[in-house]
């Protein structure tokens, strides 16, 4: 019989994505967010690792107008799963993804001259005009046409007529610190180039700068759209920014009890002898390891066996983590641990493992691989009519 992907065959380590609290999440978004400020999602890498068709198809029932990508391989996937809505490409495309720009229909970033041409000469052969925003460097220094040198490059993009410019748009570099001044700074810079943009009689169309923490603390640089990635999935930006009532994380990490060994006091646990049992102890394996996208640490971190915290123990391997459930003696063969996320009144959070990592939370969520199968869960009560 055919051989179904990895993910799709059960196994004792997975992801569970709650699609209620991911609806309720975007409802708090967009109840917070200005009604005349469209929302664009960011579902670039896998919608930081939940899933793109999944995010994306409840960002559009919750008002999001605009879904974004990096590449026009993550586009397809969208369109593949038959989303019409609108994509924007956050990156400049380079002269081979142009095809596919126009046949997947993407809104294009432009943000250097060289790629405006290109893309310009592209679209007079092909017969297509894109829809492209332009990118203005307001002090990040990636990409972008730098702020200050308007008048070296409107005239150019200006002669370019076989692109449609829509909107202009930045991103900040730091939004989601107490100190904002550099933010503040940035929006000045953006606004000035939006000011040169209207005197010189070219429209700007739909204006955009704020990334979540953007949303969240600078309600003046809200402008037309904001971009939003983190903050539906329940996770902040920063732990200084702004709180949103009932916001909640939508991911939960799981892997079942897979071996029990009880070891003698001098023995030890795991590659490399790194932990030396100094009494009688208990140890559940759990098959999560490095390979999964959990970090490599040695005798750090804990996961949540029975509603208690439960020690690392040991190096994580590339496949399987070992954690002391001697002070847990209902801990039992295939009983269920958490890694990230809630079980009774314990959690685990994203940024506890971020931490672990020595990065971001950011990283931790995009970072679970995909050989981890992912489980759609809904903790919405059923309402009359439908199944449970």
């Amino acid at each position: 019989m055919p051989v179904p992907p990895s993910t799709a065959l059960p196994r004792n380590a997975w992801v569970e994505v709650n699609l209620g609290q991911l609806r309720r999440n975007f409802a708090i978004v967009r109840a917070f967010t200005p009604p005349a400020v469209q929302i664009l999602s960011v579902v670039k890498a896998e919608a930081y690792g939940h899933g793109s068709v999944r995010v994306a198809r409840i960002a559009l029932a919750a008002g999001a107008s605009v879904l974004a990508v990096i590449t026009p391989g993550e586009a397809a996937v969208l369109r593949a799963a038959g989303l019409s809505a609108p994509i924007f490409l956050l990156t400049n495309p380079a002269p081979p993804d142009f095809p596919w720009c126009c046949e997947l229909n993407l809104t294009c970033c432009v943000g250097q001259l060289e790629t405006a041409r290109r893309l310009d000469e592209f679209a007079r052969r092909s017969g297509w005009q894109p829809t492209v925003h332009l990118k203005i460097n307001t002090g990040m220094n990636r990409f972008g046409l730098r702020w200050s040198a308007v008048p070296e490059w409107l005239p150019a993009v200006r002669s370019l007529t076989a692109l449609r410019v829509a909107g202009v748009y930045s991103h900040f570099a730091m939004s989601d610190e107490l100190d904002k001044s550099f933010a503040r700074e940035q929006r000045r810079r953006f606004q000035t180039v939006l000011d040169a943009m209207t005197a010189a009689g070219f429209a700007p169309g739909t204006r955009h700068l704020c990334n979540s923490g953007g949303l969240l603390d600078l309600p003046e640089a809200h402008y037309d759209l904001v971009r939003i990635g983190i903050l539906p999935l329940g996770v902040y930006p920063s732990k200084v920014c702004r709180r949103l009532p009932g916001l909640a994380p939508v991911m939960t990490v799981k892997a079942r009890i897979t071996a029990i060994q009880e070891i003698e006091p001098g023995e030890t646990v795991g590659y490399g002898m790194r932990y030396t049992a100094a009494s009688r102890r208990r140890i559940a394996i759990l098959p999560l390891g490095y390979a999964d996208g959990f970090p490599r640490v040695r005798n750090e971190g804990h996961v949540l066996v029975a509603g208690r915290r439960a020690p690392l123990v040991g190096g994580v391997a590339m496949d399987a983590m070992a954690v002391d459930v001697t002070d847990i003696p209902a801990a039992r063969l295939d009983d269920e641990a958490v890694i990230q996320g809630r079980q009774g009144a314990e959690e685990i959070t994203v940024e506890e493992i971020a931490t672990l990592a020595k990065s971001v939370a950011y990283d931790v969520l995009a970072g679970w691989r995909g050989r981890l199968p992912r489980v759609e869960v809904n903790d919405e009560p059923a309402t009359e009519g439908t199944t449970p």
